[in-house]
C-alpha cells in the first residue's frame, strides 16, 4: 500500500493528506474569491441581477481544476510534502 509506506501507518498518511488538502482548498478559495471580487457588481437590488460573463468563466476554470484531495495525494506520493509527527500542519516544498 503506497499510502502507508511513507509513514508506516495508513491513518497517519491520510491525516497528512487531508491536512494538505484543506490547505490547498483554502488557498484556492482565497484566490477565487479575490478574482471574483474584481468583477463584483455594486448593485444589490435583486431585480437588477445580471450574468457576469467574466465571473462565469473564472468559476468554470476553477471547477475544472484538479480537486484539492487529488493534488494532496499526488504531492504525498511524489515526496513533495514535508511533515512533522505530532503536528497537524504540513508544508509544501514548492
Amino acid at each position: 500500500d503506497e499510502l502507508s509506506e511513507k509513514t508506516d501507518n495508513v491513518y497517519e498518511s491520510i491525516n497528512v493528506i487531508s491536512t494538505r488538502a484543506r490547505q490547498i482548498s483554502s488557498l484556492v478559495r482565497e484566490e477565487l474569491n479575490g478574482k471574483l471580487a474584481e468583477f463584483a457588481s455594486t448593485v444589490d437590488n435583486l431585480e437588477e441581477i445580471f450574468e457576469n460573463r467574466e465571473q462565469i468563466e473564472i468559476s468554470k476554470f476553477y471547477e475544472r481544476m484538479p480537486k484539492p484531495t487529488q493534488l494532496a495525494i499526488d504531492e504525498f506520493l511524489n515526496d513533495e510534502l514535508t511533515y512533522r509527527e505530532g503536528l497537524e500542519e504540513t508544508e509544501s516544498e514548492n
